[in-house]
């Protein structure tokens, strides 16, 4: 039988990149009661916490959903092997930990959709709040926030030659993505903070753990959202212990991401009135716009053997260096394990009649002979990749219910290559990446392209390449969109539309993905929607 006893001022659903952050800010100034709801289990697995770690939880069932798409008839009936963190921190506890906010203009993007308070000036400040910046405070960084943004812990040989070569190939060097400009080549910084990951978990519910009003529930997944009268007024969730339901006496808040979001809302009735019915669930309110606008960045990966061991190729085929390795890492916090082995990349225009950067490719410092949901395996010889990613697709696709199961995976299907432009950048990309790899500084360190080889040397080679294996960049968002018509989900505050008590705060509310990646985004976005939710219960 469900408890329905307990009552919360706010109930937060997914303790991930914003939601945990919502649920600490609310609960910072003691006049709230909390409840944070997450489905997977505590952050403790060890991988989680050392940096190039984030290898292992790619795979791990126990601390990633695996989720995986539906066919993909634009990429060959091809099903895409879709990650995202099932713990605390929830994908910040999995990811790169590349720190990376996107351009400007994208937020004016969405200001010039109708998002007032969602243009750069207006998110800068909330960016700056979050951050303590190693480097140290300025006009784009802050100091004294919860989350620490590094510098790489160690140089890079390969590093070095990649940036040079791009140097080399007219894009300049840029020291810092998220300062003056974004188009460049360095290195990224990341969320790291004494050679270890600092999730969202870490970073914001750590320090949060103590205080008496904020009660977190990990293995307990947000099920419904109890919506009476037009307004939501709990969850039902599923705990260890079966069924249970909360009470909410200010509001819902539902951090799921761009998957779960929608997945959620559909279940409690909310979403396209026909889907819904189809599988026999009550329509509260028929909104098409509910898991529609999915989009994310498609990345290709472009691999080389290396003519010298320094790659983590090379780390993962030796006993005696992992050893090395592990003992440098525990006596020192130094040596491979202390990096996330994507330490530089660059932004550029694949057209130069555009106004910013729509291409990515970052340098991963190893190479695979598989890379699926099942496991990584690294070639047995010195290699290294190049993944051209692009950061304004046109193509757009949907999240649905597989199931009125609410404990099954959601329905995942992606519009990538939806347009010309969208297969025309990732032939620019996998171009320019050759054209890198040939270049004075780094040509010395290629021994062969591996793939897509020499058999792939037309545009119609590259074109089938792409849709061979063209891929996601884990950067989903969309699906709840914000906005004021009828093809939104939530207002500029946040508020589903139409429905009291309940909004949606995660990367699903982006109208359209930034031109980087979406961790840092997120947080923002959990950030601002905290502010807006206090001042919303003051007013």
């Amino acid at each position: 039988m469900a408890d329905v006893a307990e009552e919360f001022d706010f109930i937060v659903t997914g303790a991930g990149s914003a939601g945990a952050v919502v649920a600490a800010r609310l609960s910072e100034d003691g006049r709230h009661r909390v409840l944070l709801l997450e489905a997977g289990p505590p952050d403790r697995n060890p991988w989680i916490h050392i940096p190039l770690g984030f290898a292992r939880t790619y795979v791990n069932p126990k601390v990633n959903w695996k989720f995986e798409s539906a066919p993909q008839a634009q990429l060959g009936g091809r099903r895409i092997y879709v990650p995202r963190g099932k713990t605390l921190g929830g994908t910040s506890s999995i990811n790169g930990m590349v720190y990376m906010r996107g351009h400007p203009r994208d937020y004016d993007g969405w200001r010039q959709r109708g998002c007032t308070g969602w243009d750069w000036d207006s998110v800068l400040p909330y960016f700056r709040k979050a951050e303590n910046q190693e480097r140290g405070a300025c006009e784009f960084h802050g100091t004294g926030g919860p989350l620490t943004v590094s510098d790489q812990a160690e140089r890079s040989e390969l590093a070095e030659a990649m940036i040079a070569a791009a140097e080399q190939a007219g894009i300049p060097r840029n020291p810092d993505f998220n300062g003056a400009r974004q188009e460049g080549a360095g290195y990224y910084q990341c969320t790291t903070g004494g050679r270890r990951r600092f999730s969202t978990a870490r970073a914001y519910l750590r320090p949060a753990r103590g205080r008496p009003n904020l009660v977190i529930r990990t293995l307990c997944q947000a099920t419904r959202v109890l919506i009476e009268q037009g307004r939501a007024r709990g969850i039902e969730y599923q705990s260890p212990a079966g069924r249970r339901t909360a009470r909410a006496r200010r509001e819902v808040i539902v951090s799921g991401g761009a998957y779960g979001s929608p997945q959620l809302l559909q279940l409690s009735g909310l979403g396209p009135a026909e889907h819904l019915l189809a599988l026999g669930i009550a329509v509260v309110r028929d909104m098409p716009a509910v898991g529609a606008n999915l989009h994310d960045h498609f990345a290709l990966y472009m691999q080389w053997r290396c003519t010298r061991p320094i790659t983590f190729n090379d780390l993962e085929r030796s006993w005696p260096r992992k050893i090395a390795a592990a003992m440098r890492y525990g006596l020192g916090r130094g040596g491979p394990m202390a990096v996330n082995g994507i330490r530089a990349g660059l932004f550029t225009r694949t057209d130069p009649r555009l106004e910013r950067p729509d291409l990515q490719i970052n340098l991963l410092e190893w190479s695979t002979l598989e890379r699926s949901g099942t496991r990584v395996v690294a070639h047995p010889f010195p290699g290294f990749t190049l993944g051209p990613v692009h950061l304004s697709p046109d193509g757009r696709g949907t999240v649905r219910l597989a199931s009125p199961d609410p404990l099954a995976a959601p329905e995942i299907t992606f519009g990538f290559l939806g347009s010309d432009y969208d297969m025309r950048a990732m032939v620019a990309g996998a171009r320019l990446a050759r054209r890198l790899a040939q270049q004075p500084a780094l040509a010395p360190y290629v021994a062969e392209e591996l793939f897509p080889g020499p058999g792939y040397a037309s545009e119609a080679d590259l074109e089938r390449y792409v849709r061979e294996s063209g891929v996601t960049n884990h950067h989903p968002a969309g699906s709840c969109a914000m906005g004021t018509g009828s093809n939104s989900v939530v207002d500029p505050r946040l508020r589903v539309h139409g429905i009291g008590g309940l909004r949606v705060a995660d990367a699903s509310i982006m109208p359209a993905v930034v031109a980087g990646n979406t961790n840092a985004p997120s947080i923002m976005i959990g950030e601002k929607a905290a502010a807006m939710i206090l001042e919303d219960a003051a007013a």
